[in-house]
This record gives structure tokens, C-alpha cells and sequence, in this order.
């Protein structure tokens, strides 16, 4: 009996293991082929379907993310997920973003990241980790998700 509750215990406070990001083709001019080549960097993340309407809400914050982040070690992206790429052009038009966009219409990255609902974002460290993720984009939680981003801005350029 005092093993399984050792074991339970080792097991509660031990550390959870990050988890690696999959790995997925940008085909964008400004990134590399790779998201695994943007180790070095925090990378956003973001799943969105034309259809979605919390993803309007989330386009402008995620813009203006680029613009204040632009000079950090930081990445925004976004994968589209309609697999009527016209669809994402449509509400490209309507909502502007500024910053690289994928296209998923096959759905491959999105299975990779077992995603929940739309949108849904994923942050990544510099090494490549999923530190945070997020289902559904709320505007009263803007501060926490631009908090988690600074958090990991300021860590991994402490320990470089």
C-alpha cells in the first residue's frame, strides 16, 4: 500500500513533459519551409475557418500582436482550415491580416493538433514546445494570452 502511494505521489508532483509542436510545411514567401525552423522564436498558432465568427474578433488583436511583436523573436501565423481556399480569400478581404496565412483545406495540420473548436491557437516556445494552448478566442482574455506570450518572450531570452 506505501508503494502505490508513493508512486501517486511521485506521479502528481512530477513535471509534464512539454510537448513538442508538430511539425507541418508553411508554404509561405516569408517563413521558412518548415515550422520546426522556427525554433528560436515564439511562435502563435492560430486555426481559423471562414465561417467562424469569433475568429473577426480574433484577426485585429492578432494584427496588432504583429506589430508590437515585430521586432521580438516572435512569429504569428494563422492556418486556414476551409477546404474552399476561395472561402478564407473572402473573409481575407473583409478582415485584413498581416501577417502569414496557410492553407489546410485537406485538414492534415488541424488533425495533428487534435483541435477542439474555432479558433483555436497554439503558443509556442522557442524550443519548439507547445507551452499554451486556447479553444475559442474571448476578448476578456486578451490580457491573459498577450501575458503568456510576454512570459515566454522574456524567459527564453533570459536563458539565451
Amino acid at each position: 500500500m506505501l508503494k502505490k502511494i508513493i508512486c501517486l505521489l511521485i506521479f502528481l508532483v512530477a513535471p509534464l513533459s512539454a510537448q513538442q509542436a508538430p511539425d507541418f510545411s508553411l508554404k509561405s514567401p516569408t517563413l521558412p519551409k518548415q515550422l520546426s525552423q522556427l525554433k528560436g522564436k515564439v511562435v502563435y498558432v492560430d486555426f481559423w475557418a471562414s465561417w467562424c465568427q469569433p475568429c473577426r474578433k480574433s484577426f485585429p488583436w492578432m494584427n496588432q500582436l504583429q506589430q508590437k511583436y515585430s521586432n521580438d523573436e516572435f512569429v504569428m501565423l494563422a492556418v486556414n482550415v476551409d477546404s474552399d481556399i476561395d472561402l478564407a480569400e473572402i473573409f481575407l478581404q473583409q478582415v485584413p491580416a498581416n501577417f502569414p496565412i496557410v492553407y489546410d483545406p485537406k485538414g492534415e495540420i488541424a488533425a495533428k493538433f487534435d483541435l477542439l473548436g474555432m479558433p483555436s491557437s497554439f503558443i509556442i516556445n522557442k524550443q519548439g514546445e507547445i507551452a499554451y494552448s486556447h479553444t475559442g478566442f474571448f476578448e476578456n482574455k486578451i490580457a491573459d494570452y498577450q501575458s503568456e506570450i510576454e512570459s515566454l518572450l522574456k524567459h527564453s531570452s533570459a536563458a539565451n
